[in-house]
């Protein structure tokens, strides 16, 4: 037996006789994630000069949920004192969850399905669609509690630090460039919003090498989406408005995440383009806003070149949801994954 090998089945060992004693407390929030590797490549140089990455980091494939974002308000707002709910996530037909209970003791399901309401008079079912009305701080919360292995974990403190925190507030101490390629080599993991460059690059470059080459839509492809239904799906196709139509009902307008299964980024994630624009941590503190267009945004939307700017970070909306990166990648923790049952960052890779 060489050393190394020697050293991670000791390494198995310890992780399964620890996770013998960790039961878990609730469902788990597990993601399906994407490596996005060539580090050091350059920024876009016929666009918008965004996407250099230094360091190999995983996004997650798809936008986070109602069903996920479920299980987190569950584990952390009873009382709900960061006001992580938005009650309009139950009033308007766009949102998918609802709240039970009183202060203190408050519950919270995905919305029960709209029957008849979905393409052809299928149900509009809620539990795979993005999770919209959350807030800039309500994403980089939920990405603490990832860090910190969910349940009971703090949402506070991890990947960022927030401090002076009330409803929507506080101030947000965010990983510059250095810390986030120190975390590539080291532990433990982080669960982060990606930053505007880690979101730029994961959509649109061509996944060729160090290179500055991207491509304009996150569909890998230089020539404009169509909007046609996920069971049309052409390769190049996304939930967004097009010549005054959107691709699904207009009150219940979205897609299940992942549903455009030929339309994906050249580093395999999905709607980057369409279905809900995504934070991303320039909002901290710049205030530069959100990517990738809407349901009810315009097709050039999703080009690289489009920016969203000036919109605050405490701000909700009913077109604005987030996906998640995670550095360093899981690599062996994700190897150890079914003997850390409780492990935040879990979830599948694509293969390299």
């Amino acid at each position: 037996m060489t050393v190394a090998r020697g050293r991670h089945l000791f390494l198995l060992c310890c992780v399964l006789s620890v996770a013998t004693f960790l039961p878990c407390a609730g469902a788990e929030v597990t993601f399906d994630w994407a490596v996005v590797g060539n580090p050091g490549n350059a920024d876009d140089t016929h666009g918008a000069g965004y996407g250099a990455v230094s360091y190999e980091y995983d996004i997650s494939k798809t936008e986070v949920t109602n069903a996920q974002y479920t299980e987190f308000l569950n584990a952390v707002a009873a009382s709900d004192p960061y006001a992580l709910y938005s009650t309009y996530m139950s009033s308007t037909t766009y949102g998918g969850i609802v709240r039970s209970g009183p202060d203190g003791g408050y519950t919270y399901a995905v919305k029960a399905p709209a029957v008849g309401q979905g393409p052809h008079g299928t149900d509009y079912t809620y539990a795979d669609k993005p999770v919209i009305e959350v807030s800039a701080y309500d994403a980089v919360r939920f990405a603490n509690w990832m860090t910190n292995g969910q349940g009971t974990g703090d949402t506070e403190s991890g990947g960022y630090t927030i401090t002076g925190g009330g409803q929507d507030s506080g101030t947000v101490a965010i990983p510059d460039a250095a810390q986030r390629a120190a975390w590539a080599v080291s532990s433990p993991q982080h669960v982060l919003l990606p930053t505007e460059d880690e979101w730029y690059k994961a959509a649109y470059h061509k996944n060729n090498g160090v290179t500055g080459d991207y491509w304009d839509y996150p569909t890998s492809t230089n020539s404009t989406p169509n909007n046609k239904l996920p069971s049309a799906d052409t390769g190049n196709s996304a939930n967004v408005w097009d010549n005054g139509h959107t691709t699904g009902d207009y009150s219940y307008p979205m897609t299940d995440v992942g549903a455009y299964t030929a339309s994906e980024s050249p580093y395999d994630t999905f709607d980057q383009g369409g279905n809900a624009w995504e934070w991303h941590e320039g909002m901290f503190p710049a205030g530069d806003g959100f990517r990738g267009g809407s349901w009810q945004s315009a097709k050039a939307t999703l080009q690289a070149s489009m920016r969203f700017v000036n919109y605050a970070p405490h701000s909700n909306n009913f077109e604005v949801g987030f996906r998640l990166v995670t550095i360093p990648e899981p690599g062996t923790l994700a190897l150890l994954a079914f003997g850390l049952p409780c492990l935040g960052i879990r979830g599948r890779r694509r293969k390299r």
